[in-house]
């Protein structure tokens, strides 16, 4: 299926993305996602960033699980390491992770993963 987002496959049921929007939500529900992981703190990008609030309505209106872990891009804590991993051992799968670039999430999977 096409879509016009960008997501990057970290393991077979994971995939990592940039920013997205409430507007994204129905999408990767139609994807067949089941649960969205926002790393991104609201604010870090500006008043033009979506806040984790409005990206959650849309989540939970498209039926998929919302969580809402906020790092820093250049530094991630063992604490929040190990709240990933819980993640994603407790969401329904697959499960879609996003932050700026997609980065810190896809670091933040292979940390909880070692």
């Amino acid at each position: 299926m096409h879509t016009h987002l960008s997501l990057n496959a970290v393991a077979s049921d994971v995939c990592v993305a940039p920013q997205l929007s409430p507007v994204d939500m129905a999408e990767l529900a139609r994807l067949g996602f089941k649960s969205v992981v926002n790393n991104r703190p609201d604010f870090e990008g500006g008043a033009d960033q979506p806040t984790s609030a409005s990206i959650e309505a849309a989540a939970l209106a498209a039926g998929l699980v919302y969580r809402f872990l906020p790092v820093n891009g250049m530094y991630q804590s063992p604490e929040e390491i190990a709240a990933f991993g819980q993640l994603m051992a407790e969401l329904p799968h697959p499960v879609l992770c996003f932050c700026r670039s997609g980065a810190r999430s896809g670091k933040l999977f292979m940390a909880s993963q070692a």
